[in-house]
């Protein structure tokens, strides 16, 4: 029973931390945390400890059937819930990591009195450092960010990992305030690494949007003309960064080869418009009235025009709702799905003209305006906008290129003891296909997906048998 109290806790408040999280505009529009912060997981854990492992059972090369035998860790320093670690006795848990006698562990319980243990994950002399470290942090801001920096691309891969992620979380106003103590050199050079990984190319590519100049345009421009998809991962935040040092005058190079160009790649057509709508909504560098110029293009191109019609109605652009009736009328099976996104921009619309309009296309094909209303029940204009930024805040992945992205060090999730005897805490190195996001604001699909995964977490969990965490002792 006390197994099922941990799983269901653990489910909410991976919940909480999702629908948390799904509010917050991160430092990297383009970017997507991997996992939680070494911060986060400690603010939710009841008790954390640097320990040593002080006995490790030898290992049976015979393969039988004996009990496991558990490992031992004392307590070398208690980084939080000192109330919960008052013995002196060895917390003893399932263990076959790559560790030696003395190796230091950062450890984290939940649950007290009888505290359930997560994975020891090993420190180096440098990382211990490092965990130490961050509870003398602020809690957000340049000057939390500042210490990250120096960390991003480290030859620890478990704090390179960490110190992206809570770039990706930080706010855009936080990376901004960075701008005089940002790295410009380092930026450049991890930008023109093709091997660099997509989503840490993203966060690269933002930061340079920040402190780059003309001259780094002048390498991005080469760059998305290149044929070299590898450079050009991460595309839509690369076509960001260069619109925000070209500013309006980018437009066109960008029009050019994604937008009008009718043989563009739909990944890379998407990205630009994901980098015009990052503009659009989250800077003024680019006047909005020219972005939705530059969008008036993907209306030539029916198949993918339903792509920024979202974008005009929010942004209120009526200028082109004459074009958007001939694309519901003129639409065939290449194209047929852009008719709902054309009613709700109707539907969105104040002009008389536009309630014509839809009495004329009702006619035409009244499935379509049925099914724009069933998910668009407004009349009046407030909630249709209301409505429309809702509907726009969606993240939308593309995949571009497959490779090795990230090398997932140490798991710091807890196991249970059957996968803990069957399983080592080594790093893992998993191929992950690297995609592009919308700004990560658009949350409506994140927390409706929050509320999903939490849930099947704790349906979950009445159909275990096994223990999701190791406790303290051996008793069951």
């Amino acid at each position: 029973m006390k197994t099922l109290t941990v799983f269901v806790q653990t489910a909410c408040l991976a919940l909480v931390a999702l629908l948390v999280t799904a509010g917050e505009v991160w430092a990297c529009p383009f970017c997507v945390p991997v996992q939680q912060t070494f911060t986060e997981e400690m603010d939710v854990s009841d008790a954390v400890a640097i320990v040593e492992l002080t006995y490790a059972p030898p290992v049976d090369t015979t393969g039988g059937d004996e009990k496991l035998e558990r490992s031992q860790f004392k307590i070398v320093k208690v980084l939080k819930g000192e109330k919960h670690l008052t013995g002196d006795e060895p917390i003893e848990l399932l263990y076959y990591g790559e560790g030696k006698l003395g190796d230091h562990f950062l450890m984290m319980g939940v649950d007290p009195p009888k505290l359930a243990w997560s994975s020891p994950t090993l420190l180096t002399e440098r990382s211990e450092q490092y965990i130490h470290h961050l509870g003398s942090l602020p809690s957000e801001g340049a000057e939390r960010l500042a210490f990250f920096q120096d960390y991003l691309e480290d030859k620890e891969e478990m704090l390179a990992r960490d110190a992206y992620d809570e770039f990706a979380r930080a706010s855009y106003e936080a990376v901004i305030n960075l701008k005089d103590q940002m790295n410009h050199a380092q930026l450049v050079s991890w930008i023109k690494d093709a091997d660099i990984p997509a989503s840490r190319r993203r966060l690269y590519l933002t930061m340079l949007g920040v402190c780059g100049d003309r001259n780094d345009a002048d390498m991005l421009e080469g760059m998305l003309r290149g044929d070299d998809r590898k450079l050009r991962s991460g595309l839509d935040a690369m076509i960001a960064c260069y619109l925000t040092l070209r500013k309006a005058d980018g437009l066109a190079l960008i029009e050019e080869l994604y937008l009008k160009n009718k043989e563009a790649e739909y990944a890379d057509t998407y990205s630009a418009i994901m980098a015009l709508r990052f503009h659009g909504e989250e800077t003024d560098v680019i006047p909005r009235e020219r972005i939705t110029q530059s969008m008036h293009h993907m209306l030539d191109r029916p198949e993918l025009a339903d792509l920024v019609i979202v974008d005009l109605a929010r942004w209120e652009d009526w200028s082109v709702m004459g074009r958007l009736v001939e694309l519901f009328k003129n639409a065939d099976d290449k194209s047929s799905w852009v008719r709902v996104p054309v009613v709700r921009y109707l539907l969105a619309c104040p002009k008389d003209e536009a309630k014509k309009h839809l009495e004329e296309l009702e006619k035409i094909d009244e499935g379509a305006v049925r099914r724009a209303k069933t998910f668009f029940p407004f009349d009046e204009k407030e909630e249709a906008t209301s409505a429309w930024e809702t509907e726009s805040k969606e993240i939308v992945t593309v995949s571009y290129e497959t490779h090795s992205d990230m090398k997932v060090a140490e798991d710091r999730h807890p196991k249970t003891e059957n996968q803990a005897a069957n399983a080592t805490n080594q790093a893992r190195q998993p191929k992950r296909s690297q995609a592009t996001a919308a700004p990560t604001d658009f949350s409506s699909l994140y927390t409706t997906g929050a509320v999903l995964l939490a849930g099947a977490l704790i349906a979950t969990a009445y159909g275990l048998s096994g223990r999701f965490m190791q406790p303290q002792s051996s008793e069951s």
